[in-house]
C-alpha cells in the first residue's frame, strides 16, 4: 500500500525524498525506481520530509515508529506533518497524536477503505481524524490519493469508523464463503447463484470483489486474513468498552483465527472459503496406527 502511494504521488508531481521499510531489498528498489532515499533509520526519514505517511501492520509496530525516544520519527519532528493510515487501535492513534504534539509535530489519521490496485490508482477512499487544521493542510494530497474522504472528528474517531467497515466486510465475506459453500454442496451452478445473490437481497460489495475468487479459488492477497482477523478483533474490543455483545463479528473473527492457526493467514480474505467448501483447505494428517 506505501509502495503504491508513494508512486501515485510521484505521478502526480510531489517530491517523494524519503522510503523506509524493515525490508531493506524492497524499500531500494522502491527508492531507486521513484528517485527517493532508502533510508537507514527512521529520524533520517523525518529529516528528509515535511509530510511523513505511514502505514503500517499493527499497534505493535505503530508504537515503536512513534516512540518517545530512540529511533523513531518524532526525533526532529518539530513542525512536520503525520499520515497514519493503518487500521489499528483507536486509542494507538490518539497516543501517537499526544507524542506528536509534544514535539511540536501534527497527526492525523486518513484511514483507508481501499486495496492495493486503489492505492496506485489514487481512489482510495479515505477515513480522517485529528486535529482539523492539520486536515485541511494536507488535504490538498490527501485528494491526490483518494476519489473521496470524509473528516469523521478528533483522533481516534476515524479509526473506530474504520474498525466498523472492517468487521461488517468480513462478516458479509464470512457468510459468502457459506453460501456460496453450500450451494456447492447442493450442486448448484456457482455462477448462476453468484448472479442470483446478486440481484437480490444476498448482493454486497464483497460479492462482486470476493464472489468468484471464492469460486475458482484465486486468493492472491489484496488484504490478507490474518489483518481480517486482526481488525475483527479491535471492533470487538470497542464492543466489550460499550458492554455489547457482537455474535456475529465475534464468529467472523473466530473463523478468520482460524485461517491463521491453519497456515493460511496470508492468504486473502476470500480465502476463508477454503474453510466453508467441502474437500478444500489443509488435509489432515493420517493417525498413526499403534502397533
Amino acid at each position: 500500500m506505501g509502495a503504491n502511494m508513494a508512486r501515485r504521488l510521484k505521478d502526480c508531481g510531489y517530491q517523494v525524498t524519503a522510503v523506509f521499510d524493515l525490508n531493506k531489498t524492497i524499500a531500494g528498489e522502491l527508492a531507486e525506481e521513484i528517485g527517493a532515499t532508502s533510508c537507514l533509520n527512521l529520524p533520517e526519514v523525518t529529516r528528509l520530509a515535511d509530510v511523513i505517511i505511514t502505514v503500517v501492520t499493527d499497534d505493535k509496530a505503530m508504537d515503536k515508529v512513534f516512540a518517545a525516544r530512540g529511533n523513531s520519527l518524532l526525533k526532529g519532528a518539530k513542525g512536520k506533518i503525520f499520515v497514519n493510515c493503518a487500521t489499528i487501535a483507536p486509542k494507538t492513534h490518539v497516543k501517537v497524536e499526544a507524542r506528536a504534539k509534544k514535539v511540536g509535530a501534527a497527526s492525523i489519521e486518513a484511514c483507508m477503505a481501499s486495496s492495493i490496485t486503489q492505492a496506485r490508482q489514487g481512489t482510495l477512499y479515505l477515513m480522517c481524524g485529528g486535529d482539523k487544521k492539520a486536515f485541511q493542510r494536507i488535504k490538498p494530497i490527501l485528494s491526490k490519493l483518494s476519489a473521496s474522504m470524509h473528516y469523521i472528528g478528533k483522533a481516534g474517531s476515524a479509526a473506530e469508523v474504520k474498525a466498523l467497515v472492517n468487521m461488517v466486510m468480513n462478516i458479509n465475506t464470512a457468510g459468502l464463503a457459506e453460501g456460496l459453500g453450500l450451494g456447492a454442496a447442493l450442486g448448484h451452478d456457482l455462477n448462476m447463484l453468484r448472479e442470483v445473490f446478486s440481484q437480490t437481497g444476498a448482493n454486497s460489495r464483497v460479492l462482486e470483489t470476493d464472489g468468484e475468487d471464492m469460486q475458482i479459488r484465486d486468493h492472491d492477497c489484496y488484504f490478507s486474513s490474518a489483518h481480517a482477523a486482526k481488525d475483527s478483533g479491535i471492533a470487538l474490543d470497542l464492543g466489550k468498552s460499550k458492554k455489547l455483545n457482537l455474535p456475529l463479528a465475534a464468529a467472523t473473527k473466530g473463523q478468520y483465527d482460524k485461517m491463521v492457526k491453519l497456515g493460511l493467514g496470508e492468504l486473502d480474505k476470500s480465502g476463508v472459503a477454503e474453510l466453508t467448501f467441502k474437500g478444500r483447505g489443509p488435509k489432515k494428517k493420517a493417525a498413526k496406527k499403534k502397533r
